[in-house]
């Protein structure tokens, strides 16, 4: 989940004076207030919207059949007065729901489960319970369920007290205590499993409450066609396993890597990557690839060391085996030049063989999973899938199916045999959350020559620029390409 958490998203503000929206069914248009987070609502590193929130209330309104508009909300505790003045039609924001709120509010069906953490900064003393809140310098979102909780905690311990602020998020907060600003936080888990992501100081002390659920919130006095519209459709994509699969879009991969990992990673960005970030530019150049995508697939394969070598003979800051880079006409492996190009241009050629009706940002993650395992042995995982009623075309379920050509209940029926599978699906999730990490805190290359002018770009020319619309030359492939035919097994698992 690669998170921009930017000024100018293309929602709108509320203005000084809004007024009162009118029926849906009247307008045609569906007016939604939700915030800037990266559980919610945010612009992605191709500088698309994004978010749970953004893609679910989407799916709504095209289901309604009428547009959307969403409002950002410039602070969390705006969010529900403004609903409750009729400002919007629906509130999707990472709302829990909370028998205080209930009160003046209704609610969608849930459509994710969370509980309440309280965080602590590991280079302090851990707390363990609310009793060992108390004298410390603990923050929270104001207008936030929280706040709701911590008020209730005072009744036992009086002498708790905590600030509530008004201008920063969960997330921001979080980064004030990994500097030491504060002692304690209390956030929502996924809220809290994104950020340690980012944030490998800070642990979860204890939970602030059971299990708690996330929904949309109407206005008390809702339109009940509104109300009961929104609760089919999450009854719908529960079951047929939309659900499920945006939820593991957004955080199916983000507690895959453990503190060290992320320490690491952390360090090596600043140590090591630096040296070869021109590679992975020249490589963005060429294939149009983001290079922060190159850079954690990189990492992955040999944590950015040009002369990695395995027992197997996968070598190079890629990884690449003999016969794939035959294939890219690589003359030395150990050339991390020629390999950060190659393995940037295979992962291109892989993601070129998948069938068109698969979206992203499926298609990636499953050219990911070609590039380790083979894109026979992810065909195996695909028609697994079909056969068990799952979806082929959705990596969701492939993180499901993969592993089980380990099994010998599987892979005997399976045409290109046993593979790792389970191996695969770690390492297309570790380079998720290390692309999430690299998009969070490296920017965007923007290119100086491009075969497709972008917004406010000229067209340009350069006699190194490969037309990007052959896919043959845009891999610069010394080999015909049928040397590197989807069926054939050719992946970079062995190490």
């Amino acid at each position: 989940m690669a998170i921009l958490l930017a000024a100018g998203l293309s929602g709108c503000d509320f203005s000084p004076s809004p007024k009162p929206v009118l029926p849906v069914q009247q307008t045609g248009e569906l007016v939604v207030i939700t915030r800037n987070s990266p559980t919610t609502y945010y612009e992605d590193a191709e500088e698309h919207l994004a978010g749970i929130e953004h893609d679910l209330v989407e799916l709504f309104a095209k289901e309604l059949g009428v547009k959307v508009r969403f409002v950002v909300a410039k602070q969390f505790n705006e969010i529900l007065p403004s609903l409750q003045n009729h400002y919007a039609h629906l509130a999707a924001a990472g709302l829990t729901i909370t028998p205080e709120r209930q009160k003046k509010f209704k609610f969608s069906s849930p459509y994710q489960t969370i509980h309440q953490e309280v965080v602590y900064n590991t280079s302090g003393s851990k707390p363990s319970s609310l009793k060992d809140l108390v004298g410390l310098r603990v923050e929270v979102v104001a207008g936030s369920s929280y706040a709701e909780k911590l008020r209730e905690a005072k009744k036992k311990y009086p002498a708790l007290t905590w600030n509530e602020n008004t201008s920063m998020e969960s997330e921001e907060l979080l980064e004030k205590l990994a500097m030491g600003q504060l002692d304690a936080v209390v956030a929502d888990s996924n809220v809290v499993d994104v950020s340690k992501n980012y944030l490998p100081i800070l642990e979860t002390a204890f939970d602030l409450s059971g299990t708690q659920h996330l929904a949309w919130a109407f206005p008390k006095d809702v339109d009940n066609f509104l109300l009961e519209k929104s609760r089919d459709f999450f009854a719908r994509i529960e079951k047929d396993g939309t659900l499920k699969r945006l939820l593991d879009r957004y955080y199916g991969h983000v507690k895959r890597l453990g503190r060290i990992d992320v320490e690491g990673f952390m360090i090596a960005t600043n140590s090591v990557l630096p040296k070869f970030r021109p590679l992975f530019h020249r490589a963005q150049e060429l294939t149009e690839l983001d290079w922060r995508l190159i850079a954690a697939i990189g990492y992955q394969e040999s944590h950015w060391d040009p002369l990695a070598t395995s027992p197997t003979g996968v070598r190079g800051l890629m990884m690449l085996t003999g016969d794939t880079a035959d294939r890219l006409g690589v003359t030395d492996r150990l050339d991390p030049k020629q390999s950060i190009l190659a393995g940037a241009r295979y992962v291109n050629y892989l993601k070129d063989s998948i069938p068109s009706r698969i979206q992203e940002p499926d298609r990636t993650w499953m050219a990911l999973a070609a590039y380790n395992i083979g894109y026979g042995h992810l065909e195996d995982a695909r028609i697994l899938a079909k056969k068990k009623k799952l979806d082929p075309d959705s990596w969701t379920d492939l993180k499901v199916t993969l592993p089980l050509l380990a099994k010998a209940e599987y892979h005997v029926e399976a045409r290109h045999g046993y593979a790792r599978g389970g191996e695969t699906v770690i390492f297309v999730e570790n380079i998720r959350t290390y692309y999430d990490i690299l998009s969070r805190f490296k920017k965007p290359y923007q290119r100086l020559f491009s075969a497709t002018p972008t917004k406010n770009q000229p067209e340009t020319s350069s006699p190194d620029q490969y037309d990007l619309s052959n896919a043959k030359t845009r891999l610069g492939l010394k080999a015909p390409a049928s040397a590197l035919r989807p069926d054939k097994v050719v992946g970079q698992q062995a190490r």
